[in-house]
């Protein structure tokens, strides 16, 4: 009998408030909204639940209504009576994030809202940038005091910028609230494709018997976008590429691949093998890294990052990354691991690529292409196997095809669940398995930060590559180098 996890809804005597701090910044409008939106409409809150947002603005809860009525649609679920019935258990407190007595006002808000109920849940979610987690926890500490059931927070990342800050930022949220009670969140961790990695892994033979280093030759994790930083530019260039994206999502699907399999679902097992991944990996060094920034694109309509308002114009900022990380255990040891990230490439998509090794003894007189297994995250998730057949006809011709199973092919009716919903849902039900723990965060700084503080103190220079390109040619040559070998002729059909 398979091991199946259920949902647990909050009990009908108690009831739950979702404090969502920035409520009328994008983050919130365009995530966390849209996705306590979808867990409405599935009914996989609670009886009693209410939201209500705080930010700097000034409005009142009607204004903050009127201007989340055409935000909270996530595209599917649209019905114009479930939105009127959500938007009716939203409110909204205005206040700034240091000021206690606006905290004292919110506490006393939400004390009307959880009249009669057996027990008050509160969950705090920062939709806010890092820089002011801190005071928002002391305003908390000291205007909300403990409610009468659990108080959880939800932590966007990044979470710091190196070991120390991010040692800073946990010593001081640590002091009002205790690990269990923090959720640092990485979305990626809630999409269908990463989830279901693990099950791929442990529960079909076949994959666990080359899942090693055996058989394996390399593994390619890839994270591109094709857009750049569209007006974002003076954030982005606060963090670059490494920071916002290889540290954590890139990161976080290697310890899914490369973990053993848990003691059970447990979320402390699950996080204890993905803590113990990182142990036995050694810090980046600057020659096993390709940095790169683009520039305008080669016919001139897309303009370079540093004509991005908010850019200083000598930024050294990396929008692309390639490195390669190992393994230092008995499965993995030998076998690089590929992280490669950017912005303003050719193509959007996020995927693993686990590229074995030659077949030994070939017979067939050519060169036979590797297998590979992909995991496509996003967009058109699936998963194939690059195979090699015979072509149809009377000559013994071999060519690549690939067994498929994409998810909209196979699952026609079913509704992909946001990350984010599914995430919010694992808060409320109390399950830290998707979330990253504190000495999992520091194990994932202390890989990257000597990298970092080189890069920013040696004023290493990123190589320049075209808008709409693959990034830096040194990117696939260093790829290349470590084994991979990329079939440019092969394009898989759903792509």
């Amino acid at each position: 009998m398979a091991e199946t996890r259920t949902v647990s809804a909050v009990p009908e005597d108690e009831v739950l408030s979702v404090i969502v701090l920035g409520a009328s910044g994008d983050l919130a409008k365009k995530k966390t909204y849209p996705a306590l939106f979808g867990l409405f409409c599935q009914n996989l809150t609670a009886s009693r639940f209410n939201v209500v947002g705080f930010a700097r603005t000034s409005m009142t809860s009607e204004e903050f209504r009127n201007k989340m009525k055409d935000k909270v649609c996530n595209g599917i679920n649209c019905d114009a009576k479930k939105i009127n019935e959500f938007l009716a258990k939203c409110h909204y407190v205005h206040g700034g994030y240091d000021d206690a007595g606006a905290f004292t006002r919110l506490d006393e808000f939400l004390k009307t809202l959880e009249e009669g109920a057996k027990k008050a849940n509160r969950l705090f979610y920062y939709a806010l940038p890092p820089s002011v987690y801190l005071e928002v926890s002391q305003s908390i500490a000291s205007g909300c005091p403990k409610p009468s059931g659990w108080a959880r927070v939800v932590i966007e990342k990044p979470f710091g910028k190196d070991t120390e800050s991010s040692r800073t930022l946990s010593r001081g949220l640590s002091q009002v609230f205790n690990e269990e009670q923090m959720y640092r969140i990485d979305h990626y961790l809630g999409k269908e494709m990463v989830l279901n990695l693990m099950v791929l892994r442990f529960a079909n033979l076949f994959f666990s018997s080359f899942w090693n280093r055996n058989f394996i030759s390399t593994v390619q994790i890839t994270f591109k976008e094709n857009i750049g930083t569209e007006g974002r530019g003076g954030y982005f260039d606060e963090f670059g590429i490494i920071r916002d994206v290889m540290q954590n999502h890139l990161l976080q699907m290697l310890t899914v691949v490369a973990m053993e399999r848990p003691a059970s679902l447990d979320d402390k097992d699950i996080r204890d093998e993905k803590v113990k991944v990182l142990r036995q990996m050694q810090p980046l060094k600057l020659e096993d890294v390709v940095l790169g920034q683009y520039g305008p694109s080669e016919d001139a309509t897309k303009e370079g990052y540093l004509d991005d308002e908010g850019v200083p114009k000598d930024s050294l900022t990396p929008t692309f990354a390639s490195a390669v990380m190992r393994i230092n255990n008995e499965r993995w040891e030998g076998v690089p691991f590929i992280l490669k990230c950017g912005k303003a490439l050719d193509v959007r998509k996020t995927e693993i690529r686990i590229q074995l090794q030659n077949v030994p003894g070939n017979v067939f007189g050519c060169d036979t292409a590797r297998n590979e297994l992909v995991l496509r995250v996003q967009p058109k998730e699936a998963i194939y196997m690059k195979i090699v057949g015979k072509v149809p006809g009377i000559a013994m011709d071999l060519g690549q095809t690939e067994l498929d199973l994409s998810y909209t092919s196979r699952y026609p009716t079913g509704q992909m669940p946001d990350a984010y919903e599914r995430l919010i849902l694992d808060v409320i039900r109390g399950d830290h398995a998707n979330f990253v723990r504190d000495d999992e965060l520091d194990a994932a700084w202390a890989l990257f930060t000597p990298l970092l503080h080189q890069i920013e103190q040696e004023k290493v220079k990123p190589i320049v590559y075209p808008f709409g390109s693959r990034g830096p040619q040194e990117g696939d040559d260093l790829a290349a180098g470590h084994g991979y070998i990329r079939y440019a002729g092969y394009e898989w059909s759903k792509s």
